[in-house]
């Protein structure tokens, strides 16, 4: 048997995407989500919401084509894998970091926003599936803006 290994997030963005070229002049958004939830303290009773933040990756011309849209605030879907690196930082220490490098990102009605422009489909979302260029080399085609 295979295996899986997908996130699915909704939340908000904590910052606006910061978008840089790799070597190979692949283009690469990156981004903190926050996803809260809400749970019951089972000494206080009292109800409190938890807040968990999220690294995310966005690779390819989607990077480019969203950087205007992924603003601080803004609410989004995201589907994903979730990743795992390493380096040795410059005290020898082993550092880790995980990320979700996203596959599919949808932007939901809440928050954000791009500098006051407004979409058509801005209350209804817009989605859209990520592919690298190498898997997908139309992709530009099929960006509704």
């Amino acid at each position: 048997m295979g295996s899986v290994n997908k996130a699915i997030l909704v939340g908000n963005l904590g910052r606006d995407a910061e978008v840089t070229t790799s070597a190979s002049g692949v283009s690469i958004a990156r981004f903190s989500l926050a996803t809260t939830f809400r749970r019951k303290d089972t000494r206080s009773g009292n109800w409190e919401d938890r807040t968990e933040w999220h690294r995310i990756v966005l690779i390819g011309k989607q990077a480019d084509s969203l950087r205007d849209y992924l603003k601080k605030g803004k609410q989004i879907y995201v589907e994903g894998r979730i990743e795992t690196r390493s380096w040795d930082d410059k005290d020898g220490q082993k550092r880790y970091m995980t990320e979700i490098i996203a596959d599919r990102i949808q932007l939901l009605g809440g928050g954000g926003g791009a500098r006051g422009a407004s979409r058509p489909d801005e209350q209804a979302g817009g989605e859209y599936d990520v592919a690298p260029e190498a898997a997908n080399p139309s992709a530009d085609d099929d960006i509704p803006f």
